[in-house]
């Protein structure tokens, strides 16, 4: 890419710094300008059309341009652009999408706390956790379990419960009270000649084993997404959601379900506990709560949870935390509409109905010589990639995501895997449209191997 002086490239190699990139090969290279978006498309500044095969990051599921969504920020802005919560305050939208999260959580639960991202909202609930336990007299009762390959976020907890070492490295992270449990997924960790039931067998026994080495007394929580995203949608075992919690109860140790992909129709049901049988103690949500458009998570929380943290509010006089703009009425009512409209377009079961036509379109993706494997659940799915044999040559995903962008498909390469997770208003052609994309870029990147 011929990058022109003075250009918006340009422009931002010069002034801004990104997320999740080698900042020095990015200040070389620069990268790709988005401009407009409408449905499961997005468009660059050159007026290249792409499908968004990832919903922007796993988040987008109304897709682009939901004119609802802009008018209600626009009603809301001028009505009440900003209130906050603190001090006995608050609002309208925060209240009804408060009582909306409660009746629709997948287990009875009692309180919700808003914040602005997956990563605030976890690294809040681990806070909420500590001092739970403070409140029950349990000192020692602090340690956190993630599992390797998890991902909660990249604040300084939520980083450490993330079980990925580029999210810890440098960063002196993870935290001592931090530890981590084996990942669950079959396909990358079972052993040669294992059943799938001796390797959830083995799943547990690790997880068993790590309590019984750290002290069951010691573990306040554990954290786990229904199906691992960031770490390249990774699926649970058979039998292994069961298993956890049988041990988790054992032992007194709560449960955070982290949702902030899953939640709100990616697989199929509004939230992946349903699909997976999961009954958590707390409920981390974001992304899809408001499809990106405003910045907004929430903790969703059940009384056995919630009831020792407001007696040691009243025991100490107060919950000493709060974000400026926890429960925005933007952000909140743009939330709210935005699960109205989930719940109008029954797109949690175009999720469920688009299932079997989305996953027999990666496993016929998996059948090409690139191609190890396929998995996933509803509308979230990645194929995985066979590694190249010379180590010089590069990645191998990397070489086919960066293909099907050519194609003029954005999707995101973890790994060997390369994942989608499409906006859940993408219609049965689309998906076509998507994966014919892929097929295209997986036959250019053979042929140049060739």
């Amino acid at each position: 890419m011929t990058i022109m002086p003075n250009s918006v490239e340009a422009r931002d190699m010069a002034y801004q710094m990104h997320p999740m990139v080698n900042l020095r090969k990015y200040e070389k290279s620069g990268g790709l300008v988005i401009e407009s978006g409408d449905g499961i498309y997005v468009t660059d500044n050159t007026g290249k059309r792409y499908i968004e095969g990832l919903a922007g990051l796993w988040s987008v599921a109304l897709g682009f341009g939901e004119k609802r969504l802009a008018e209600v920020a626009k009603a809301q802005m001028e009505k009440l652009p900003y209130y906050h919560s603190f001090s006995y305050k608050t609002h309208g939208p925060s209240i009804d999408l408060a009582e909306m999260l409660v009746k629709i959580a997948p287990v009875p639960m009692s309180k919700v706390h808003f914040t602005s991202s997956g990563s605030e909202a976890n690294d809040l609930a681990c806070k909420m956790v500590w001092y739970r336990s403070n409140a029950l007299g349990k000192k020692e009762k602090k340690k956190i379990i993630g599992r390797i390959k998890g991902y909660h976020g990249v604040t300084i907890a939520a980083g450490s419960i993330t079980g990925l070492p580029r999210n810890h490295e440098s960063f002196d992270l993870p935290l001592d009270r931090m530890v981590h449990t084996s990942c669950p997924s079959y396909v990358h960790f079972g052993l040669e000649g294992e059943s799938e039931a001796d390797f959830t067998k083995r799943m547990l026994k690790d997880l068993e084993d790590l309590i019984l080495k750290e002290g069951a007394e010691t573990i306040a929580a554990f954290w786990g997404e229904p199906v691992m995203g960031a770490g390249g949608v990774l699926m649970p075992s058979d039998g292994y959601w069961a298993g956890v919690q049988a041990i988790l109860k054992k032992y007194d140790i709560l449960l955070v379900a982290d949702e902030v992909i899953c939640g709100f129709g990616r697989t199929g049901k509004m939230f992946a506990c349903e699909t997976l049988g999961i009954e958590p103690d707390v409920l981390v949500v974001s992304k899809q709560i408001s499809s990106s458009y405003m910045p907004l998570s929430a903790i969703i929380m059940n009384d056995h949870f919630y009831q020792p943290i407001a007696d040691e509010s009243d025991r100490i006089g107060v919950f000493g935390h709060g974000f400026t703009a926890s429960g925005h009425p933007v952000a909140t009512a743009v939330g709210l509409e935005n699960l109205k409209i989930i719940q109008e377009r029954d797109l949690v079961g175009n999720a469920a109905r688009l299932e079997e036509k989305f996953l027999g379109g990666l496993a016929e993706l998996a059948k090409h010589p690139l191609a190890h494997s396929s998995r996933g659940i509803g509308l979230l799915g990645a194929l995985e990639i066979k590694p190249w044999a010379d180590a010089n040559a590069g990645d191998a995903a990397t070489a086919i995501a960066a293909t099907c962008q050519d194609e003029g498909l954005i999707i995101r390469n973890i790994g060997e895997a390369i994942c989608f997770c499409p906006p859940l208003i993408i219609t049965a052609e689309q998906i076509d449209d998507m994966f014919g994309a892929v097929a295209r870029a997986l036959d250019t990147v053979a042929a140049t191997r060739a």
